[in-house]
């Protein structure tokens, strides 16, 4: 399977591809339409960003790619992950446990949680490593395992790497831990890592630490990153290509270029528009009015009509389907802003 790089002009092959995927969730209150004909792919050695507010399903579509989510509450009602053409909707368990962490990493939320307290930093590691080597069929001693954590624990930026093994998380900084997440997601040597809001609860200083140690892995590992964020900032200097999600629709994508000089989209130009900018004369933040919608009943046509100024009747009633244009841009609406 090959892909086509929105308005880059060179060929790509596709690694991850999700297809006209919708996803329901079985709750006591009823069941919520979490995803709604997601379409996405990620070629070799790119960085694929993922934006929108709290709520709109990134962390979702990012768990569905890895089977993580709960099987008794999950409803794929269509749609497909291919994974190198493998559809993973329809693997095994076990094959899937052979895809998780050794073709595709995953740096979950929130390092501040994620550990348990009872474990060590080096036992993820040792963990992360050893399912490569079962895996991989390349077993080696539980010394080899160890010099190779701390030495990637190293070469990710933590001083001291061999006291970091032994840390409990509670001795750890949110910065060190996220480090040792990224460590473990890479120690089974994956085509492609989903990095689920890497920077949240970290200071801009780490923040942007952990973006270059990512751009890195991306270039001297030839690795594949889906980032997911609510912060466009952080997308916009991570990510070549861009997918605007909103309440668990893609609304826009396209290159960073297009999106941030020429949004289409209402929502697009919202998210923009809310980014704090430094300057003289200073300009007003402006935040988008309204909520996301309750998804366990999604209003009828455009998701985004009731918080939308341009709305029509049409709106309303119509979903407007997502048009792809010159350059590769697509666009879900029915009255977009001029771009081309």
């Amino acid at each position: 399977m090959r892909h086509v790089s929105a308005g880059s002009g060179n060929r790509t092959e596709t690694m991850l591809s999700v297809s006209d995927l919708s996803l329901e969730l079985a709750t006591y209150d009823g069941t919520v339409q979490v995803l709604d004909n997601i379409n996405l792919a990620v070629g070799r050695r790119e960085t694929i960003g993922v934006v929108g507010e709290t709520g709109c399903g990134k962390s979702v579509l990012a768990k569905s790619v890895l089977d993580l989510l709960p099987r008794a509450i999950a409803r794929y009602r269509r749609g497909s992950i291919r994974w190198k053409g493998e559809n993973l909707l329809s693997a095994t368990r076990k094959r899937l446990r052979q895809v998780r962490g050794t073709e595709i990493g995953m740096v979950f939320q929130d390092p501040m949680t994620f550990f348990d307290p009872l474990y060590t930093a080096g036992s993820y590691m040792m963990e992360a490593i050893g399912h490569r080597e079962r895996v991989k069929g390349d077993g080696g001693s539980r010394a080899r395992r160890k010099a190779e954590a701390i030495d990637l624990l190293g070469r990710l930026g933590l001083t001291e790497p061999d006291r970091v093994f032994d840390s409990y998380p509670h001795q750890l900084s949110g910065g060190m831990r996220q480090r040792v997440l990224i460590a473990a997601a890479i120690a089974g040597s994956p085509e492609l890592i989903i990095a689920d809001e890497p920077t949240t609860a970290l200071d801009v200083t780490v923040q942007a630490q952990i973006l270059h140690l990512l751009k890195e892995i991306v270039e001297t590992r030839d690795t594949s990153i889906l980032l997911i964020s609510h912060d466009l900032g952080v997308i916009a200097s991570m990510c070549e290509r861009i997918v605007v999600m909103y309440a668990g629709t893609i609304v826009e994508t396209g290159t960073k270029r297009q999106l941030l000089s020429r949004p289409a989209h209402p929502y697009t130009i919202g998210l923009i528009s809310a980014v704090p900018r430094l300057g003289y004369p200073q300009k007003q933040v402006k935040g988008i009015a309204g909520h996301i919608p309750n998804l366990l009943n999604p209003p009828p046509g455009c998701r985004f009509a009731p918080r939308c100024h341009k709305a029509t009747a049409l709106c309303r009633k119509v979903k407007p389907e997502l048009a792809t244009f010159s350059g590769g841009r697509q666009v879900a609406c029915h009255h977009p802003e001029p771009f081309e």
